[in-house]
């Protein structure tokens, strides 16, 4: 069974949820993959405590502070290459950024080949179903292109000026399925 809880924030409405003991998903309102890899409907139930330590983990992300990933007990769902991915993601520091071609090499020395496609990477980002807490936001295109957000792109700019990151140098495209 999923459980599930609302949470609103400065970027929008956030579902969170849980298989009781770990947070399974989180995803923006709107956001592309909503929910996937939920099989059934979830069953609201706010008083779960890794939801209370979710909300306090959520409060003090939006009021600036930088609360460790590890915090909170995490369990995503995916394949061995997404959760190699995702992995990687958790190691981002707060108010840094890095590339999908960055995240590719990474990928590439962890398991032992001599190159990794970026473009594969960017499927396993854009597949995370725990948005915000595993950092998917931090993650930017070559030369500074802001894309690849299933949340959008305002939203990964807003997410990014709350961790003090100047975007104003980084482009934001003008057409593609990031926007």
């Amino acid at each position: 069974m999923q459980y599930g809880m609302e949470y609103d924030s400065p970027v929008g409405l956030l579902t969170v949820a849980s298989d009781g003991d770990n947070i399974t998903g989180l995803w923006i309102a709107g956001q592309r993959y909503h929910c996937a890899g939920v099989s059934e409907p979830l069953v609201p139930h706010h008083n779960l405590p890794i939801f209370d330590a979710a909300r306090h983990w959520l409060d003090r992300y939006f009021a600036g502070e930088s609360p460790a990933i590890s915090e909170l007990p995490l369990a995503p769902v995916g394949g061995q290459f997404r959760q190699g991915v995702w992995e990687i993601l958790k190691e981002i520091p707060y108010g840094e950024v890095t590339t999908y071609g960055s995240i590719a090499t990474q990928m590439a020395e962890r398991t032992g080949k001599t190159k990794m496609s970026a473009r594969a990477v960017g499927g396993a980002v854009g597949h995370n179903p725990i948005s915000i807490i595993i950092p998917c936001h931090r993650v930017i295109g070559s030369g500074g292109n802001l894309t690849g957000y299933g949340g959008g792109i305002a939203k990964k700019i807003k997410l990014l000026a709350l961790e003090g990151i100047d975007t104003s140098h980084m482009r934001i495209p003008t057409k593609g399925t990031a926007l």
